[in-house]
């Protein structure tokens, strides 16, 4: 079932994380605390919305380069949904061109932090770690033959680096509910 993401006010702070990514590493929010613009993203592998922009996803981060820091999140119960386990994660990062981390969220914590509500879920920072962007890729949508551009996002990203004003207009991101551990689901 499809869910819109919630809206998390402008502003607010990005919540701390350290987290394993799929190569073993770990990364942190205070790796990426250098960054003008960090993107947080949470992601899976077997959601039709992630898969249907997920090339665009790789696009994107392969267009801006170092001038925007990537992390990918996923928050998934892998054990009740394995297409979302490590080795599968690593197959469609490598199917998509992600060249950002991909971590690994097992407690779900930081999903409950961010208020990640399903996947894709984008969180766009600026250099002071402050929410500016809380919305969707763009408007495309499985189905409605409206091409993967990354426009909405790509918008926000340009104006906050362009030192312009992020639109205080978004719209949610749509996709699939965060799959969480029984008991475990936010209050």
């Amino acid at each position: 079932m499809a869910v819109n993401s919630f809206m998390v006010p402008l502003g607010a702070p990005a919540p701390d994380f350290d987290l394993t990514a799929i190569d073993g590493g770990s990364v942190s929010l205070e790796d990426l605390k250098d960054s003008p613009a960090t993107l947080v993203v949470f992601l899976s592998n077997h959601c039709p919305y992630v898969r249907h922009i997920e090339k665009g996803l790789g696009a994107l981060a392969a267009d801006y380069g170092a001038r925007l820091s990537i992390v990918a999140i996923c928050s998934n119960d892998s054990v009740n949904y394995p297409d979302d386990d490590p080795t599968h994660l690593a197959e469609q990062a490598a199917r998509a061109g992600f060249t950002f981390p991909y971590l690994l969220d097992d407690t779900q914590e930081v999903a409950k932090a961010y208020k990640a509500a399903c996947t894709p879920d984008f969180f766009l920072y600026d250099s002071r770690l402050k929410l500016v962007y809380r919305g969707e890729f763009d408007g495309s949508r499985p189905g409605n033959s409206v091409p993967v551009t990354g426009a909405s996002l790509r918008a926000a990203i340009d104006a906050l680096l362009e030192g312009g004003e992020v639109p205080v207009e978004q719209s949610p991101s749509l996709g699939c509910s965060i799959k969480w551990k029984p008991g475990n689901e936010p209050a």
